[in-house]
């Protein structure tokens, strides 16, 4: 039987190592479904420690598999996310972005050397536990379709079919050394929304002569509050927010059109299809109303992210084992996105939150220019989801 202890020294031998690959990781962002050096990075450390494992894989993904004994008796697999994002770093640490627009500011780079290091120390554990662990490097996180969508339409949950799966996002915010856990709907869907208000232009003198496109947008904009302020459960999450207006006209010129686009977060997918139709319908007779017409675009994106309770209650349990009670907590629902929502609506998974902030400099939000993390988590990290996979 595999202890503690022997995870915890695992951990430790294996915690400078993991901390060099991040900074690699870091220093050489690509974006989504292009992370072909990110790629080769991983399968080159994969093969250094005989780790069985295939690439190619929705582009440039990476599926791992440490077959333990009797390994068709369970699959339990950890997933992370290689992408960076189009953004230009301005930390000032030795191993900052040398690719010009394109940083790792979600933590992705430490998704991905976490899992290395949890490779390595279930490979070296392989013969004293039970099934197979499958480990998913998966592309372009950021970016729809996601590329959890396209790896699971690629069979990334077949052959070994997978019991449950379970991952992490790194969150400023919570203190290295605690982990948050949440039970039930946990994260919201995404949607993109577009709208092209189309009017009749002119000379701002003479609004008489005009269909105004501006004030039939802003006026869409007003009335599409009510999607979210009428919705049937008043106790249900959802945020319609909108954050580029386009009316390229001038101090005298009203333009022909407008364009708008936004986002909308719901945690309940029958909600969310009745919010599509009520957006459409909204605007485009907001639109008639002011002899306007609006062109309404939804783009669907990730859906709802809901960790299974009973595989979560399990998953506290464990960690709190291996962490200590103190230092695992119930964490509240947030509004953002993620594309491992997309496992979650096909088999049991759960999704952690792990501590990555201790000062100033790792207190800076995600997708910020000055994101970074403390690399301290990584003896949190690593030791939790080895402990995990084993014990599950």
């Amino acid at each position: 039987m595999i202890k503690q202890q022997q995870i915890e020294k695992l951990s430790n031998a294996i915690f400078e190592d993991v901390v060099s690959w991040r900074r690699h990781l870091h220093k050489n962002p690509e974006l989504s479904f292009q992370e072909n050096e990110t790629a080769k990075f991983v399968s080159s450390i994969l093969t250094k420690y005989k780790i069985e494992h295939k690439t190619g894989i929705a582009k440039t993904g990476i599926v791992a598999l440490i077959k333990g004994k009797s390994p068709d008796k369970k699959c339990i697999a950890l997933r992370a996310d290689l992408d960076a994002l189009p953004i230009q770093e301005t930390n000032l640490h030795s191993f900052i972005s040398k690719n010009k627009g394109v940083m790792h500011a979600c933590g992705h780079d430490y998704h991905t050397a976490t899992m290395l290091g949890v490779g390595v120390i279930l490979n070296e554990l392989k013969d004293s536990f039970e099934g197979t662990i499958k480990l998913i490097f998966q592309p372009s996180e950021e970016k729809l379709p996601g590329g959890a969508k396209v790896m699971i339409e690629e069979g990334v949950l077949e052959k070994p079919k997978v019991d449950f799966i379970i991952a992490q996002h790194v969150t400023p915010e919570v203190n290295t050394g605690k982990v948050g856990i949440a039970k039930g709907i946990f994260m919201a869907s995404a949607d993109e929304i577009y709208l092209t208000v189309k009017g009749k232009g002119g000379h701002a003198a003479f609004p008489e002569k005009l269909n105004d496109p501006v004030i039939t947008a802003a006026q869409i904009l007003t009335n599409l509050q009510q999607v979210i302020s009428r919705k049937k459960d008043p106790f249900l999450p959802a945020v319609l927010s909108f954050g580029k207006v386009i009316a390229n006209g001038a101090t005298n010129i009203v333009p022909n059109e407008v364009k708008i686009e936004g986002t909308l977060r719901a945690m309940n997918e029958k909600w969310r299809k009745e919010a599509h139709s009520s957006i459409k319908t909204t605007a485009e007779n907001t639109a008639k109303a002011n002899n306007c017409s609006c062109e309404v675009d939804i783009k669907i994106g990730y859906p709802c992210l809901e960790n299974n309770i009973e595989l979560s209650e399990k998953t506290t349990q464990f960690a709190e084992e291996i962490l200590g009670k103190e230092n695992v907590f119930e964490i509240e629902k947030r509004m953002g996105a993620e594309d491992f929502a997309y496992y979650s609506q096909q088999i049991p998974a759960c999704f952690i939150r792990t501590g990555t902030g201790i000062n100033k400099a790792t207190r800076n939000g995600l997708h910020t220019s000055n994101f970074d993390v403390d690399e301290n988590a990584f003896k949190t990290s690593l030791k939790l989801f080895s402990w995990l996979a084993i014990k599950l």
